[in-house]
C-alpha cells in the first residue's frame, strides 16, 4: 500500500509541476473551425499490479499508442492499443516459470475534460496474453489526468478479468500528442 501511495503522491506532484510550468493554453480536445479534431499520442506506462497476480509481479511497464477524435471542446473519443508486460518473480505460481505475462490491449473510450487541462477518462476493451496462454481479458480502465496541447499524464486503474482470475495494475502514463 505504501507504494500504491508513494506512485500516487508522484504523480500529484508532476501534475503540480506542469500546472506551474506551462504556458500553454488550455487543453481541449482541439474540436474548432480551424483545426483537425484527429490527435495521435504515443506513451509510456508503469503501474502497481494488484489482485491475483500481485504476488507474482511487483512491477508492469508498458507503451502505447492512442488516436483521439474531438467530439467537443470538451468530449473526445479515443481508441488505444499498445504492450503492457508484467515482470514475474522466478518463485511465482504461474506453471512453466514464465519470465513475465504480456497483454495487448485493445480500448475504445472517451476523454471528459471538466476543468482547464484537467479530465476523467473511461476505456474498455480486451487484452490479449501473448507469453503466457492465450486468454482474452476484459479490460476496464478509469483515469484522472492533465493535459495541454502536447503532453498528457494520467493516473489510471486498469483490471483485467477472465478465465478464473481477476487483477490490474495502478500506474502512471506520461504521453506526447499531435494534431493530425
Amino acid at each position: 500500500m505504501k507504494k500504491v501511495t508513494n506512485l500516487l503522491a508522484s504523480a500529484a506532484v508532476a501534475v503540480a509541476i506542469l500546472f506551474g510550468t506551462n504556458a500553454a493554453k488550455a487543453q481541449t480536445t482541439t474540436k474548432s473551425t480551424d483545426s483537425d479534431p484527429w490527435r495521435l499520442g504515443f506513451g509510456i506506462e508503469g503501474g502497481i499490479p494488484t489482485g491475483d497476480i500481485h504476488d507474482a509481479s511487483k512491477i508492469e511497464l508498458g507503451g502505447s499508442a492512442r488516436l483521439q477524435y474531438g467530439l467537443s471542446d470538451k468530449l473526445a473519443l479515443t481508441l488505444t492499443s499498445g504492450y503492457t508486460n508484467f515482470f514475474i518473480k522466478d518463485d511465482a505460481r504461474f506453471p512453466g516459470d514464465p519470465s513475465s505475462l504480456g497483454i495487448v490491449p485493445v480500448k475504445v473510450g472517451i476523454k471528459a475534460f471538466f476543468a482547464q487541462n484537467i479530465y476523467f477518462g473511461a476505456e474498455a476493451g480486451a487484452g490479449f496474453e501473448t507469453n503466457y496462454g492465450t486468454n482474452t481479458k476484459l479490460i476496464l480502465s478509469p483515469a484522472l489526468g492533465w493535459a495541454n496541447e502536447h503532453w498528457d499524464v494520467g493516473v489510471n486503474y486498469t483490471n483485467y478479468s477472465g478465465q478464473s482470475d481477476n487483477f490490474g495494475s495502478i500506474g502512471l502514463r506520461l504521453a506526447y500528442g499531435f494534431g493530425l
